[in-house]
């Protein structure tokens, strides 16, 4: 039964949030992702009383069919990019090529091969088990989970509807409840995610004709990959195939891969994948994708046509926002689609939150999870921070890695932030050249005049580890003498960073 808000005593709480006195307040979160169950946990940890709608599993497609299987599958690449750099080690591999004559590039002649088939069934398995972890703690902490999507019918209800069935991911197996529940809410968190953008004469079959939700089903490994779309994840999976094996062609609408990156980091990834025998193809638009037999043929907006085994489609997301009551509870929508929110998760409907990629702030689990945290602390009248995307460390899981946090060196250049650069090649590096280690470099920005470190970027086999002092810097608006004087270990990747930290410190001026 729906309790009248004459029932229920409601008291407002600092920066506008409500919170329910008397009763326990009545969260529902629409959307099992990062940004939903995460929320989930800190509003069931103030005491509410909270429930979760997932339409395809707990996790989201975060855990089901996007970060969680993509990263399982480049940990498998990962050591084929090793196994590829060893021969320069010393490592011989029976058949393999023998000495390298272009040190850490030649492959050991087909003595290591990749069973796609197992690696998408351990990918499969550990998205999975992902997901039951996940529903394991959501339920231990007295969160029940429904099964269905969830729709607005009005900023304090939820109706769940019937779940369609998807193909794109494992099954999660049973929940709570059934569909058709009215759900009354206090606070309602949006939490609904995005789905792969496809071309319109470009329809993903789940054979040949790809998204990356589609990728963990395959059983062979490409013989031509042809993917479409050069930013991160066309980049990741460029990457990560390359690795495993497969002729790998690269479609880039723009003139370089990877165009919201660090130009030098950019330049750095798109040399190595050519050396490395991927075909990369700048200024080159996707017009259509066909299916022809056996492979698929690539038309491009010039004329010219690619041929490949099988396409990725990788040109962006779209939020999962329609169809589900938002316009019509008053919440307000970009023209993309996303939820605007403002920085402590609020949306244009008061009671009504949202969080992760439907919003469209920045397209990271870790964002979504904080956005979520911060959503459920300010609705229930606890202690908030707002969201600050300056402190937000992102990483490319490209071979190798960019990682980078804070300002760039493009907003320096342009006068958006004052600061100074410093920028160290690996190659110099002690530990860097015992390793193997030919690509990648370590960049440092500070302030101009403080030497506060405002922002960097690493390049370098596991970057997404090395980035994470200067994340701390940044966060806690460390000068670079302070970072120098942190003791790094000799050798290692990371007294590059130290290095860098020391070059920018400024020796006072002397008194004449």
């Amino acid at each position: 039964m729906l309790l009248s808000a004459a029932a229920r005593r409601r008291t407002p709480c600092p920066g506008g949030a409500l919170l329910v006195v008397g009763d326990s307040p009545r969260v529902v979160v629409v959307g099992g992702g990062p940004g939903g169950y995460e929320a989930a946990l800190v509003a069931s940890q103030l005491g509410a009383s909270v429930t979760v709608v997932e339409r395809d599993g707990v996790g989201g497609s975060a855990v089901l069919t996007d970060v969680v299987p993509s990263k399982t599958l480049i940990a498998t690449a990962e050591v084929m990019t090793l196994v590829d750099g060893s021969v320069e080690l010393g490592v011989r591999f029976p058949g393999g090529a023998g000495a390298p004559t272009d040190p850490g590039l030649d492959r050991p002649g087909g003595a290591v091969t990749v069973d796609l088939g197992r690696v998408n069934e351990r990918v499969r398995q550990l998205a999975a088990a992902q997901s039951g972890d996940v529903r394991e703690r959501l339920r231990g902490e007295g969160v029940r989970v429904l099964s269905g999507t969830g729709r607005l019918a009005a900023p304090d209800r939820v109706v769940v509807d019937p779940a369609d069935a998807s193909a794109d991911g494992p099954a999660d197996g049973p929940a709570d409840g059934s569909a058709g529940e009215e759900l009354a809410a206090d606070v309602v968190l949006v939490a609904t995610g995005s789905y792969p953008r496809t071309l319109p004469d470009a329809e993903p079959d789940g054979e040949r004709i790809l998204t990356w939700k589609q990728l963990y089903r395959l059983q062979e490994l490409p013989e031509r990959l042809v993917v479409v779309g050069s930013g991160v994840t066309g980049a990741e999976f460029a990457s990560a195939y390359d690795a495993l094996g497969s002729d790998v062609v690269l479609v880039s609408s723009r003139d370089r891969v990877l165009p919201g990156e660090d130009v030098d980091a950019a330049e750095v990834i798109e040399d190595v994948f050519r050396r490395r025998g991927m075909t990369v193809l700048s200024r080159s638009r996707a017009q259509e994708v066909k299916r022809v037999g056996d492979g698929v043929v690539v038309a491009l907006a010039d004329g010219r046509t690619v041929e490949g085994s099988h396409c990725l489609l990788a040109v962006g997301s779209i939020p999962s926002t329609a169809g589900i009551g938002l316009e019509e509870a008053g919440v307000q929508l970009s023209e993309s689609g996303h939820v605007e929110v403002d920085r402590v998760s609020r949306t244009s409907v008061r009671g009504v939150y949202a969080a992760g990629d439907c919003t469209g702030v920045l397209p990271l689990a870790s964002v979504a999870a904080m956005q979520g945290r911060t959503a459920m602390r300010h609705a229930l009248g606890d202690a908030v921070q707002p969201l600050k995307l300056r402190t937000v460390a992102a990483n490319v899981f490209t071979a190798p890695e960019i990682a980078t946090v804070g300002w760039s060196q493009a907003q320096i250049e342009s006068g958006e932030a004052q600061g100074e650069v410093v920028k160290l090649p690996l190659v110099g590096n002690a530990r860097a050249k015992m390793q193997g280690i030919h690509d990648g470099f370590v960049k440092l920005f500070c302030r101009t005049g403080s030497g506060t470190v405002i922002g960097g970027v690493v390049v370098a086999p596991r970057a997404s580890e090395l980035i994470f002092p200067v994340a701390l810097a940044v966060e806690h608006r460390l000068t670079v003498d302070q970072v120098a004087q942190a003791y790094s270990v000799y050798p290692s990747l990371s007294g590059s960073l130290t290095e860098a930290a020391r070059r920018l410190h400024k020796a006072p001026s002397v008194a004449g």
